[in-house]
């Protein structure tokens, strides 16, 4: 298991922005694809603690991983899952990795995991001098996004450079919530509806 501190800055992106930033980047033929599986309980009570529960798979494997709010950014907590204990984790809620459970355990949940859907992403990424720059089209509850991420070390540092470079492209600032918060608000909007 491994724990980061993620500080990045997001922006909602048109398809045409998007495409011409992956040429601008020269990114459009390193696009490659992953899922997010997200997990909460019936009564979103990771969501309603600012939290959140993935496995993102990618050509190469799995990982679980939960957000979760930190002083700057937000605390992600990583641990590598095998076929056998996700497929656990869909059909059951169960969790494997004590180290994970030990980091659920402190929001006290009172109902069962279960697996809220998926959200497919495209993503292209290079690393700038001053941060990683991600690209993503998502899709996810029939919903069809574009986003740019800044991921940095430096959350002052990194805002500057962030806007300086959507300034560079023409691109206004068009504030983006994380992908799992934007799934999570579409998933409750239609279990309402």
């Amino acid at each position: 298991m491994t724990q980061e501190v993620e500080i990045e800055f997001k922006s909602m992106l048109t398809k045409d922005e998007y495409e011409t930033l992956l040429a601008a980047y020269d990114l459009t033929d390193k696009v490659k694809w992953q899922a997010n599986d997200y997990f909460d309980t019936p009564t979103f009570e990771l969501k309603n603690h600012g939290a959140a529960l993935r496995i993102r798979e990618k050509k190469h494997g799995q990982v679980l991983t939960l957000k979760q709010p930190h002083d700057v950014g937000l605390l992600e907590t990583h641990a590598p899952i095998q076929e056998k204990e996700a497929e656990n984790l869909f059909k059951y809620g169960i969790i494997h990795d004590d180290q994970m459970k030990e980091a659920l355990a402190s929001f006290d949940l009172t109902g069962p995991l279960e697996h809220l859907g998926r959200l497919e992403t495209k993503r292209a990424e290079i690393e700038t001098p001053d941060g990683l720059l991600v690209l993503d089209e998502s899709h996810y509850l029939e919903i069809h996004d574009y986003e740019i991420e800044f991921e940095v070390t430096d959350e002052a540092k990194g805002k500057i450079a962030f806007e300086q470079l959507l300034r560079h492209h023409g691109i206004p600032l068009r504030p983006a919530k994380n992908k799992i918060v934007r799934f999570m608000e579409e998933k409750v909007r239609r279990n309402q509806g």
